[in-house]
């Protein structure tokens, strides 16, 4: 089991191969981190796919409008929306894109992150100063290097479910 130091502002994500933990960084990007944790306690993000994972790259996911298996899931538009919530501002940084870390996707405005976040599967530096790095897995990357690869996948995985630590 991970070392939650902070509660409040640690995701678990449950994946088909196990438990993954998000450790936020309210103190780095506190919009973004807010937002999280928002559509994690009102289950936006559960049953959300992973709409486009690229070998080497990253994994994304977060379409709560388009990605959810319980709704009416469309490969085609999964990626493509976001939550009825506003868009959140860019919280950029000095924190780089390393394994790990948690970027929030955006359109080509820097301020239009919402709801779609992504995972990074290896060093990502290109990314440095481009997008919001506002988490990191401290446990269970191994669950989320076995998400299967597609832009879109054919069968993709998804978020069983998403919770804050602190109501778990």
């Amino acid at each position: 089991m991970a070392d939650i130091k902070d509660p409040e502002n640690t995701i678990l994500m449950e994946l088909k191969d196990g438990m993954v933990t998000i450790e936020l960084m309210p103190d780095v990007a506190p919009q973004h981190t807010a937002r999280m944790k928002e559509l994690a306690r009102s289950g936006q993000y559960d049953n959300v796919v992973f709409h486009r994972v690229i070998d080497g790259f990253m994994a994304q996911t977060g379409d709560v409008a388009n990605g959810n298996f319980e709704k009416d899931f469309n490969i085609r538009a999964a990626g493509t929306g976001g939550s009825d919530l506003p868009n959140v501002p860019a919280e950029f940084s000095k924190l780089p894109h390393d394994r790990g870390t948690l970027g929030a996707a955006r359109s080509p405005n820097p301020d239009s992150a919402n709801s779609q976040f992504f995972i990074n599967f290896s060093d990502n530096h290109f990314l440095n100063g481009q997008y919001t790095v506002y988490g990191r897995v401290i446990e269970g990357m191994e669950h989320v290097d076995a998400i299967l690869r597609g832009e879109p996948p054919m069968n993709p995985d998804r978020m069983l479910s998403v919770k804050v630590a602190a109501d778990a």
